[in-house]
């Protein structure tokens, strides 16, 4: 595959079960991913969700939950309504102490459309970089 891999890893100061709650719970996501209409962790369950590109573009997302290890991996396709191209998202957990690294994979970012500016890899990285580094460890370790 030639294609671009964003990854990135973090470690939180918070339990596995804490972190498996954030990236599972759809209450919980809203806090510092997206509003989901509805989300389950199943197999086979597909989510939608809106978000805005760089320049204020909407763009509805489709996902497909393609695994679940319970409060170690949760994967899922990625794709977006209307576009071409299909990516796989992946979140680990792996306790350290009482901390959780989390991992975060995304494949695949080569397959959407190269003409739409809202798509380049640099994107996928601040806007990772935004929710997994900032978000997310603000909702972790708010308390």
């Amino acid at each position: 595959m030639t294609g671009r891999v964003y990854t990135t890893e973090r470690i939180f100061d918070a339990k596995v079960s804490d972190v498996w709650r954030a990236i599972t719970e759809k209450e919980r996501m809203k806090q510092w991913y997206f509003d989901l209409a509805e989300f389950k962790p199943e197999v086979g369950f597909v989510f939608e969700f809106k978000g805005e590109g760089t320049e204020g573009t909407p763009y509805m997302h489709r996902c497909e939950i393609t695994e679940v290890v319970f409060e170690k991996k949760l994967a899922h396709t990625w794709s977006y309504v209307g576009y071409g191209g299909m990516s796989h998202l992946t979140f680990e957990l792996f306790a350290i102490g009482g901390k959780t690294k989390l991992v975060l994979t995304h494949a695949g970012l080569e397959s959407f459309p190269a003409d739409v500016a809202d798509f380049a890899f640099h994107n996928f990285e601040e806007g990772w970089n935004q929710i997994i580094n900032i978000s997310l460890k603000n909702y972790l370790e708010k308390k």
